[in-house]
């Protein structure tokens, strides 16, 4: 069998893709699971001991080190030797409260390698490492990236903000606008979903079998273990605990992470569509590069691919959180084992809508603005002043200016500089009105956001 390289991996996130989403590895790989596995359990003894109960007695400040140092200097072969126990025992997290046992001995732990996953069912483990690893990724990488996008249209928008542009409302020439506002509505949507999104809490589940804590509480009933639990994830791994469950976390708040991550792509979808046209209409011009073939047959095409990349791309990453979103919060009675597989997958629509941003970064650094073609669009089409002629007519309570620019601009006939000063001079208005009008230009005619 062929060794798995960027050459023979199957997924293209781990293949033709693998240097855009390679960080996304010390949270999503099988590696990374099993050393945030090995964290819980950790941070779950030592909380143990911290109950200070005459059966466990506590960890002094050195062994908690020793202990954590397990996870904090957790390496690939560490996790091969989980793995290896794994082949064994059939069982993922066994394998790790296994292989914490053998490290409990070499560390001269043997009388606290009993407490390692008591009282625990997997779900314990694999509902907290797997909230703990997307919260790490999503801050130490997803936003981040997230935030050069932003900030790259944040500098286009300030370039290009008085650059005046026929607008577009269906298709067709509409009152014109701005092009750096422009871009400040896709930043505003994006800056907004960001927001809502940081509301969303990192769920956990700590419970047993069944959620009610059994076990626990049978062999110390004094103890309260909700508490326990309360400090150990929202105190000791940061996260928030959702008190009230199954054997599993249900999934409501990661289901609301996707859908929020999926209004995120989805607009990043809308400017990559967006950009794409301005291009196709030669407002933007692209940066050649030496050597560059954008064709295999057309020697003179620069083509769009950098946006076309990130559509492509960021529509696969929806598709696979609408399956996750739709899919996570079912589960028959307390438990059934779908949950397993799919939550194995959070990293890949991560990982495309990781090479969706990275590649709209590419193409709106290759962007240059083609004023010259800007310009003649909004000169071959005069007729969007007709909106403010019409409405600075009602304002002076002209007759029906509404029908009197209706009747000009359908005619048909072209309706140029000419035509719209010869349809101003025919008023009966004052001059000032008319000098009013005639500083009416599909240059000036941009209105003001902010």
């Amino acid at each position: 069998m062929q060794p798995v390289s960027s050459l023979t991996a199957i997924s293209p996130v781990d293949g033709r893709y693998r240097k855009n989403t390679a960080a996304l590895a010390n949270y999503f790989s099988e590696y990374a699971l099993i050393r945030y596995r090995v964290q819980v359990e950790i941070e779950y003894i030592i909380a143990l001991t911290d109950l200070s109960l005459p059966q466990i007695g506590r960890f002094s400040e050195a062994q908690k080190a020793a202990v954590r140092s397990v996870y904090q200097r957790f390496q690939p072969e560490d996790a091969q030797a989980i793995k290896d126990i794994e082949a064994v025992t059939n069982h993922d997290v066994k394998a790790v409260e296994y292989y914490l046992r053998d490290i409990f001995d070499k560390l001269d732990l043997s009388g606290w390698k009993e407490f390692i996953h008591f009282g625990l069912t997997s779900q314990d483990i694999n509902n907290t490492a797997l909230p703990l690893s997307l919260k790490d990724a999503v801050q130490k990488v997803f936003f981040p990236e997230l935030n050069q996008l932003t900030d790259a249209l944040k500098t286009r928008a300030d370039q290009w903000q008085a650059i005046p542009m026929l607008a577009r409302t269906h298709g067709q020439p509409a009152s014109p606008t701005l092009l750096g506002k422009e871009i400040l509505v896709f930043i505003e949507r994006i800056e907004g979903q960001i927001r809502l999104l940081n509301q969303i809490p990192f769920c956990a589940k700590f419970g047993g079998a069944t959620g009610n804590f059994n076990a626990h509480h049978v062999a110390w009933p004094n103890i309260d273990w909700p508490a326990f639990a309360d400090r150990l994830i929202q105190g000791a791994l940061g996260l928030t605990r959702t008190r009230i469950t199954t054997q599993i976390e249900p999934y409501d708040h990661l289901a609301a992470f996707c859908d929020g991550i999926k209004r995120i792509n989805t607009i990043l979808i809308d400017m990559s569509r967006d950009m794409w046209a301005y291009i196709s209409l030669n407002y933007f011009r692209q940066e050649i590069r030496a050597r560059e073939v954008g064709s295999s047959t057309m020697p003179h095409k620069v083509n769009p691919i950098d946006f076309e990349n990130a559509e492509g791309n960021l529509g696969v990453a929806n598709a696979i959180f609408e399956h996750l979103s739709a899919k996570l919060p079912i589960s028959r009675f307390q438990r059934d084992l779908t949950d397993s597989t799919v939550t194995r997958n959070i990293g890949v629509p991560i990982a495309h809508t990781l090479i969706g941003i990275k590649s709209l970064v590419r193409g709106l650094n290759r962007l240059m603005v083609n004023e010259l073609a800007i310009t003649r669009d909004l000169e071959n089409n005069w007729a969007v002043v007709a909106e403010g002629i019409q409405t600075v007519l009602r304002r002076e309570n002209y007759p029906d200016p509404y029908e009197a620019l209706k009747q000009l601009t359908r005619t048909h006939a072209e309706i140029n500089r000419e035509a719209i000063r010869s349809f101003i001079e025919s008023l009966d208005v004052s001059d000032a009105v008319k000098d009013e009008l005639n500083r009416i230009t599909p240059q000036t005619y941009v209105g003001k956001v902010i």
